[in-house]
């Protein structure tokens, strides 16, 4: 046998990659090129007052064009660096926003 076929019988078993890590979050911005802004909220207890505490993050996220839009729940996963800002892309649209126009027609109902 060769060494590549030797190689190929041992490789079958490589071990795999550890799972990137993944974010939900609020579409914020979807003004630039293929590119969303996502806010990420994560909420903790504080270690000395014992409150609840919210902190919000914001991440630049890669897509395509028109899949997303303002208001939308996404998930993105990390990747490596895209720009200068970007190290994550969208992996799914977790929930679609509600809809604009429907929110302004019920309030001006009520």
């Amino acid at each position: 046998m060769t060494e590549s076929s030797q190689s190929a019988q041992a490789g079958e078993s490589a071990p795999e990659r550890t799972p990137r890590r993944t974010l939900t979050g609020t579409v914020v911005s979807t003004k630039m090129a293929k590119t969303i802004t996502v806010q990420v909220e994560r909420t903790y207890r504080h270690a000395k007052y014992g409150k609840f505490m919210r902190e919000r993050k914001r991440y630049h996220a890669h897509v395509e064009e028109g899949q997303v839009n303002l208001g939308d729940m996404v998930e993105i996963m990390s990747s490596r660096p895209l720009s200068k800002l970007k190290r994550w892309r969208l992996v799914r649209v977790v929930a679609a926003a509600v809809e604009r126009g429907a929110e302004v027609s019920a309030i001006s109902k009520i």
